[in-house]
């Protein structure tokens, strides 16, 4: 494999990306909708987070390609997720230090399940010519169809957070290359650490993503190869569609229907601040062991706390900016369209130290 810093990449170089060829993948990878998006500029320097007048939204601050910079479009899943916020507040950083090299626009959604709203966001993006859209898509099938309208386009399409079904893309006839980690590894590291602190045979819950995101299945599978491993019995496994509150009505529910559960094993973050609520209002806070994914402040407060104990780190801060990179090194010639794997790290009150 190759690192991402053989890749000739003129601003900032990430480390501890890999380079591998995509496989099976034919050539070229309630309330009224609300929608969240920021125009970049060069004076962004430490960007507040909040939202611009209205006037100003969806409006990139130049037209496609003006001054000779190219225009990256990054359309996120929800920003109140404090890990996608994360990851915008990174790519604008970045933005901040190359201001010189691309324009930048942010996109988001509000509910993470809002597929239209987030097809949406794609077409307006092709409108407005910008050269790429850096994704990271609620979907790993609803979202290719618009994508490959995208490429038709002659824009540059890279995946990031969540891949995109390859089986999807091969009948669509595109490859559109992902940018991202092992999600499977990840939560693998996460629940052998968990196994540790369990005796063989223990039941333990299992909170899923939403089940069509490609990120959230891979997690459910890295959770079981770890119990199955350990010899744990995971007696209930549903999905809590990454939101916190469902996670809060799902794990009461495991609890009141499985009350000798050691565990509960969560895929994202916000779910496992919800399954925490929940044990809590069971009065079995210390009694059941809470695993997460993503590492975003509050669990860290959490597991320092040892009301959680444990979660995985993709790097939220720089996922975007991979993706963001090798979208300017498409645009250049400098690369070829194939996957690329970022790093992901176990996170414990340990490594919090």
């Amino acid at each position: 494999m190759q690192t991402f810093d053989s890749c000739r990449v003129t601003a900032s170089k990430p480390s501890g990306i890999q380079d591998c060829r995509a496989s099976g993948v034919t050539p070229t990878r309630g309330g009224p909708a609300w929608v969240f998006v920021l125009v970049v500029t060069a004076v962004v320097a430490g960007c507040s987070g909040q939202t611009p007048p209205a006037a100003d939204l969806g409006a990139p601050s130049t037209p496609p390609s003006a001054a000779g910079k190219p225009q990256i479009a990054l359309i996120m899943k929800s920003l109140a997720n404090e890990f996608f916020s994360t990851m915008a507040d990174g790519a604008k950083k970045h933005h901040a230090e190359h201001p010189d090299q691309f324009g930048l626009i942010v996109n988001g959604i509000k509910d993470e399940r809002d597929l239209a709203r987030q097809v949406g966001l794609v077409e307006e993006m092709i409108a407005q010519r910008v050269d790429a859209i850096v994704i990271a898509p609620a979907d790993s099938k609803a979202l290719v169809s618009v994508l490959k309208r995208a490429q038709a386009a002659g824009i540059v399409v890279v995946n990031i957070d969540n891949k995109l079904d390859e089986a999807v893309l091969r009948q669509a006839g595109v490859q559109i290359p992902f940018v991202g980690p092992d999600n499977r590894a990840g939560a693998r590291l996460v629940g052998e650490y968990l196994a540790t602190t369990l005796t063989q045979g223990d039941p333990v819950g299992v909170l899923e993503g939403i089940r069509t995101a490609f990120n959230g299945q891979q997690r459910r599978l890295g959770f079981e190869d770890a119990m199955k491993s350990a010899g744990m019995k995971i007696v209930d496994s549903q999905s809590a569609q990454w939101e916190m509150d469902m996670a809060n009505r799902v794990a009461s529910a495991m609890l009141s229907e499985h009350a000798d559960i050691k565990a509960l094993l969560c895929s994202n973050d916000s779910m496992a601040l919800g399954a925490l609520a929940a044990v809590k209002a069971a009065g079995r806070g210390g009694q059941i062991q809470i695993v997460g994914f993503d590492n975003i402040s509050a669990i860290q407060a959490a597991i320092r706390d040892g009301a959680v104990l444990a979660t995985a780190d993709q790097h939220a801060d720089q996922l975007a900016v991979y993706g963001i990179e090798y979208a300017l090194q498409l645009l250049r010639g400098e690369a070829s369209p194939a996957d690329k794997q970022t790093p992901v790290d176990l996170i414990t009150a340990a490594s919090l130290k």
